[in-house]
């Protein structure tokens, strides 16, 4: 498993002569920040960017503002990059505001990472699945639909149990393994869509693990194999990290890299967190992508400083940017 690979870039968030340093916004679950906003402000700052944090919840369209997006920081201008943590919960109108100031942003020439288009593949199991299905990327079997109908077929024509997710949803939150009819949620729980899919835990398993590789601008940054003792191994859930490193990941580390990689590339992210399993008959499969991946269990489990990686990777977009821009 490459800790890193050569990207195309001016290296290290290395500024090109004549121009300035960039204005930077990251957008996290409140104007306070967490430990994952604070890493990667820090890590801006030392490369010499001016970092303001702030979250999309105080961020608004407003047709007095001379771009017409009002920024925290940003009184008469706009960032040159917006760097997405997190875009907050809230409801169907609350989330269709700030991702539509992030496609605002986009439109009006920030760099924005992860744009709009992609946390949206991403925030929606669905479309996410159907992307890696449409660029070859093996998926396990998998059916969202609406009504509970759907989900009764999907059962009777599967070998239980099946797993039932959220469309929406992360940290293992909400998602279930149902052995028969009457453990389907109800059509209130999850918005009557049912987002269903095969089971790949083998029966005899009694320690669960599966693999969270963490890409970075085409390049894996860090990998992790989780490991819980239930079937749910989202770090969040209890699960513990275990790194992998490049010496013992052999044949399967190459394989988790080409496969996180082209998912990253499916959804069309700069940065990603992409979880992948091995079904029955060990064949490794692409499970999930997450766009405002969080790192502080991976972190645990190795020596790259991962903030200071991303705010490479994203200042060196920037400065590209700006080079092309530069009389």
């Amino acid at each position: 498993m490459r800790a890193s690979n050569d990207v195309t870039g001016s290296g290290g968030g290395q500024r090109l002569p004549g121009v300035s340093a960039p204005r930077i916004v990251v957008f996290v679950e409140d104007g306070g920040g967490d430990w994952h906003a604070r890493q990667l402000k820090d890590a801006m700052e030392r490369a010499g960017a001016e970092v303001h944090v702030t979250s999309l919840k105080c961020c608004a369209f407003d047709t007095r503002h001379p771009f017409g997006i009002d920024i925290p920081g940003f009184p008469a201008t706009l960032p040159d990059g917006a760097f997405v943590r997190s875009i907050s919960t809230g409801s169907l109108e609350q989330i269709t505001l700030r991702l539509g100031i992030l496609h605002a942003l986009r439109e009006s020439g920030v760099r924005v990472w992860n744009d709009a288009r992609a946390i949206e593949r991403c925030v929606d199991k669905s479309t996410a699945t159907f992307l890696f299905q449409k660029a070859g990327l093996p998926v396990p079997r998998t059916r969202a639909a609406e009504g509970i109908a759907a989900a009764r077929a999907f059962l009777a024509n599967e070998a239980a149990p099946i797993v039932v997710k959220p469309l929406f949803g992360s940290q293992g939150n909400g998602i279930r393994r149902v052995m028969a009819e009457a453990e389907l949620p109800t059509s209130d729980e999850v918005g009557d869509v049912y987002y269903t899919q095969r089971y790949l835990r083998r029966p005899e398993d009694t320690e669960f693990q599966d693999w969270r590789v963490f890409v970075s601008r085409g390049r894996t940054l860090a990998a992790m194999m989780r490991v819980g003792e239930t079937w749910i191994t989202n770090i969040h859930q209890g699960a513990r990290a275990v790194g992998l490193a490049e010496a013992s990941a052999g044949h399967d580390g190459c394989e988790l890299d080409r496969l996180a990689h082209a998912a990253t590339a499916a959804i069309g992210a700069d940065y990603a967190g992409v979880d992948l399993i091995r079904d029955h008959d060990g064949q490794l499969m692409v499970l999930e992508i997450n766009s405002n991946p969080a790192w502080k269990g991976l972190q645990g489990v190795t020596d790259v400083d991962i903030a200071a990686r991303l705010a490479e990777d994203f200042l060196d977009c920037l400065t590209v940017v700006q080079a092309a821009r530069a009389p």
